[in-house]
């Protein structure tokens, strides 16, 4: 089955039923999961429709205070739903790659890193996960708890 991303028209109101029937039950079931695991992480996902992606995606954010008492948000990473399964994108800045490769994360997580090549002029590297499962939900987590350490 082709790659499909699913969530284009901004017409339809985006609810967990029409997440629910884009990944089908096993997937939703990992994505409800993903987002409780989330909320201990003080990061929440904001669901826009973006015209120049014709879809809805889901920006992780994570809002503190400033040392002025100001408050903060960083992007940690953008949700994307496709057919069966739930893309997870983290923009990691080049700056910091050997350090994200001294985290305790699998070698398949590793090789991703080692591989992945810098956007253009932009000054990061993309990590790309497509998850179906819980199964790589601690690489993951893993990422995005570093990437809120970069604030």
């Amino acid at each position: 089955m082709e790659e499909q991303q699913l969530l284009r028209d901004p017409r339809i109101e985006l609810t967990s039923e029409v997440i629910a029937y884009g990944l089908g039950a096993a997937s939703y079931d990992a994505y409800t999961k993903f987002i409780e695991g989330l909320e201990n992480r003080d990061i929440n996902v904001d669901w826009r429709y973006y015209n120049d992606g014709k879809a809805w995606l889901g920006k992780g954010l994570y809002k503190w205070t400033g040392s002025r008492g100001g408050e903060k948000e960083m992007t940690v990473f953008w949700l994307s739903i496709w057919s069966g399964f739930f893309r997870v994108s983290l923009f990691i800045p080049e700056k910091v790659r050997v350090d994200a490769l001294s985290l305790p994360i699998d070698d398949e997580t590793r090789k991703k890193i080692e591989g992945s090549h810098q956007m253009g002029k932009l000054k990061f590297f993309p990590l790309i996960f497509d998850v179906q499962s819980d199964k790589i939900f601690g690489e993951i987590y893993t990422l995005i708890d570093f990437k809120k350490t970069l604030k």
